[in-house]
């Protein structure tokens, strides 16, 4: 038996659920009844010494069959005693709302929104969302989507059970490595996509023109569908319409790798427009290359969309601020292969003088393998934990931010902050992941 209650830790306010328990076994609770009972009846003997063996036999058959519907309530060995858990957002941008399974009110997603069994998570038409749950299983859902929460739990031989529902949009989702038996599942329009350890895919759904996708990026899985079931590597894509149709399974072309500008870089310049070098992994099929340049991240709108022969190309006059790039290859027919990922890169006009500026870190709070990390720097600046932009920084320069899951051991925590002027602070704090 387990009594679970939440407490709030008086020294630490920070948002979150802290669980404490205490733990009472049934091999104590029958412990405890047998010691009564000998008590019981060694004091029953000594005061009333007239009793009979038969009539102490009786009393004790009825103590065993009360210690026999007790060991009755334990759970067999080896079931597992399934608990809930909870996801959170670690990346919001745009429109973002949730609504929790428990009621029927549409709410603006928050980070210190946990995210459970039940809960709706619905991007707009440029919104995104980033959710990471506790078994490391992350989904990034794109603008115009809406997922549900169907399954977020775990049993005390920490088996990890997560599913989730993409009722319409695109989701980019990714898995860690999780414990056997453990499963991460992704459903789409009656169909089930079962995802091995540090595997990716990405799933599109539009119930509108009945078209349903899942294409596997990196490792494997399985779609299941209607008692039929197809099997998955790299670039291998199922789609399937209506209720009757059979699964169509494809090989797709995969994308060339971003190389420069590298995701995440800072790109200096003197105050004007600048020239920026780009570059990625020639493919030996490609007979060209297209090259997108976007504002934001979903490239709802590009400032550049451009074809090129070659790995490499320069493009001038970016002005400062952030940008995201992307690039497909082409074959002579040509088809494109699907989408690199996406890697971002700020031009920073770079004054005179390069000064240090206030960054205040709070102490870390651990969930798990994922670190929530907050403090407070300049009014304007930027904020990039572990190479990974703080998305939304407060007026006052205050921050908040969850870190994706992170190995067990040692590990470094580098927040660094800076302003478009070329002022930067960089600390780095070491925990231990357990």
């Amino acid at each position: 038996m387990r009594f679970f209650g939440s407490k709030v830790s008086a020294d630490n306010r920070k948002p979150g659920i802290h669980i404490a328990w205490t733990t009472v076994t049934y091999r104590s609770v029958a412990l405890m009844i047998v010691a009564g009972a000998a008590i019981f009846f060694f004091a029953v003997r000594m005061t009333f010494p007239q009793f009979t063996e038969s009539g102490i036999k009786k009393v004790d058959d009825v103590a065993g069959r009360l210690l026999e519907k007790v060991a009755g309530m334990a759970p067999a060995a080896g079931t597992g005693v399934v608990t809930a858990q909870q996801a959170h957002f670690t990346a919001l941008d745009g429109t973002v709302r949730v609504k929790k399974g428990t009621g029927n009110t549409w709410k603006a997603a928050d980070y210190n929104v946990p995210l459970e069994k039940g809960d709706v998570v619905q991007t707009g038409s440029e919104g995104m969302a980033k959710v990471v749950f506790n078994d490391g299983t992350s989904y990034t859902v794109k603008q115009d989507s809406l997922i549900v929460i169907e399954e977020n739990s775990a049993n005390d031989q920490q088996q990890t059970n997560v599913a989730v529902a993409v009722s319409t949009g695109t989701v980019d989702l990714s898995t860690a490595t999780y414990s056997q038996g453990s499963k991460s599942q992704v459903i789409v329009a009656g169909a089930t996509a079962s995802l091995a350890p540090e595997s990716a895919a990405q799933v599109h759904n539009d119930p509108k023109s009945d078209q349903h996708e899942i294409l596997m990026k990196k490792g494997t899985g399985e779609v299941s569908r209607n008692g039929e079931t197809v099997q998955l590597a790299n670039w291998e894509k199922v789609s399937f319409k209506g209720q009757e149709s059979h699964l169509e399974k494809a090989k797709e072309t995969g994308p060339p790798t971003p190389i420069a500008p590298a995701n995440m870089a800072p790109l200096f310049s003197s105050g004007e427009a600048k020239d920026v070098a780009f570059s990625w992994t020639p493919m030996a099929y490609a007979t060209g290359y297209r090259l997108r340049i976007s504002r934001n991240p979903y490239f709802s709108s590009t400032l550049v969309d451009k074809k090129v022969n070659t790995a490499a190309v320069t493009v001038s006059g970016l002005g400062d601020g952030a940008y995201y790039w992307m690039v497909q290859s082409y074959d002579a027919a040509g088809k494109e292969s699907v989408e690199s990922e996406k890697n971002r890169f700020t031009i920073i006009s770079k004054g005179k003088d390069t000064e240090a500026i206030a960054l205040e870190l709070d102490p870390f709070v651990q969930h798990g393998h994922v670190i929530e990390v907050t403090g407070k720097t300049q009014t304007g600046a930027r904020v990039m934990v572990n190479g990974s932009e703080v998305p939304m920084i407060a007026s006052d320069g205050s921050f908040h931010y969850f870190t994706p899951p992170l190995p067990t051991g040692e590990a470094v925590i580098t927040v660094t902050a800076q302003t478009a002027q070329g002022g930067v602070n960089t600390q780095q704090k070491k925990i231990i992941i357990q």
